[in-house]
């Protein structure tokens, strides 16, 4: 359903296990971070009303996350840690070239939200069937079906205001650059790295 060229390895949740204040942190700030692309989807693209609708529930629905994170940080006796550098992301945006038309502008970038959900969603469905902490699995598993809908959401916006075929060619072009990209991460208790 997904669509992405390299599964994450299995094994990357080990990694994730031995250190689950770091994965809470950072999930935290991905939470953040989805909040703040949906502000400024809102700030750029102020024309396009089913989109500003969509993404004020959408900035409701990702800090309830992370509220809902921060939450477990506290739970469990973590403070929530500094935000860092998300290589992942760094590397996904320098895909697309810069400029184009303010309709190519909102392609790409919807199109970038759309791969960074499905990533996120590929990883919390990893974390709900393998983590041995069943708390953390049973909340991941929830989260998972949030970020299959976003993934859905802003794919289908990116084929509604571009030319379908056009935006379907550039989606399969990012899914085997995001495959590459994949490659050389998976080492770190990140969402995405």
């Amino acid at each position: 359903m997904l669509g992405l060229k390299l599964p994450t390895d299995p094994r990357w949740v080990n990694i994730v296990e031995k250190n689950i204040e770091e994965i809470l942190t950072d999930h935290a700030f991905c939470e953040q971070k989805a909040t703040s692309t949906a502000i400024s989807l809102i700030v750029s693209f102020p024309e396009y009303t089913a989109l500003v609708q969509e993404m004020i529930e959408l900035v409701q629905e990702e800090m309830s996350h992370f509220k809902m994170v921060h939450d477990i940080i506290l739970e469990r006796g973590y403070t929530l840690g500094r935000d860092r550098k998300d290589d992942y992301v760094v590397q996904l945006l320098k895909f697309f070239p810069k400029g184009g038309s303010r309709t190519t502008q909102l392609v790409h970038r919807l199109l970038y939200a759309a791969l960074i959900e499905a990533r996120s969603c590929e990883r919390f469905r990893l974390l709900s069937q393998e983590l041995q902490d069943k708390k953390l699995a049973s909340f991941y598993k929830k989260l998972m079906i949030s970020e299959a809908n976003h993934y859905t959401m802003f794919l289908g916006f990116a084929r509604q205001y571009g030319d379908r075929k056009e935006v379907d060619k550039k989606w399969q072009d990012l899914l085997q650059f995001e495959a590459e990209i994949m490659n050389n991460l998976g080492y770190k208790e990140t969402v995405h790295g």
